[in-house]
């Protein structure tokens, strides 16, 4: 082999073991990013979610109406039960943490004609990126969500 060969393969060697020590140093911090921005992603989606099946229910309740019951077609379902149905398929989920109140009628009771109806809802969303999750109590962000509507003037006996 010529002098000039040996040369040329070493710094070539050289160049790739340049390349794999910046990928290596690059890699985790384009992954920390990647999965940073997803998780952001799905606090954004979250939110708007939880947001709008609250803007849904309370549209619903300020009319005064029931829904059917699903398990027995023939009844319907009290007011408190017919928001919070509306609100999980607004949000295309089973939702816990939903509390009704108004300004006359106290918790789990949704007023009569022209009260306040104040719905909040109290949801966890466990974060996928542990170094993201670490600024959060236990990995986890909790969203309180809530709106207040006044009921429209509808019959007295829609008030259950």
């Amino acid at each position: 082999m010529s002098p000039d060969r040996d040369t040329r393969a070493m710094t070539q060697r050289g160049c790739r073991g340049q390349s794999l020590t910046e990928f290596a140093l690059v890699v985790p911090l384009f992954f920390l990013l990647f999965f940073g921005i997803i998780d952001f992603a799905r606090l954004f989606h979250t939110e708007l979610t939880l947001q709008y099946a609250l803007r849904e229910a309370g549209r619903f309740a300020v009319t005064g109406n029931h829904l059917a019951d699903p398990d027995n077609p023939s009844q319907t379902l009290s007011r408190v039960d017919s928001i919070i149905q509306r609100a999980n398929q607004a949000a295309g989920k089973q939702l816990t943490g939903i509390v009704i109140r108004s300004a006359h009628g106290g918790n789990n009771n949704a007023g009569g004609p022209g009260d306040q109806v104040t719905i909040s809802l109290t949801y966890e969303l466990r974060l996928l990126t542990p170094v993201v999750g670490r600024f959060f109590p236990n990995g986890i962000y909790r969203f309180t969500v809530m709106t207040t509507f006044k009921n429209e003037p509808f019959p007295s006996s829609q008030t259950l």
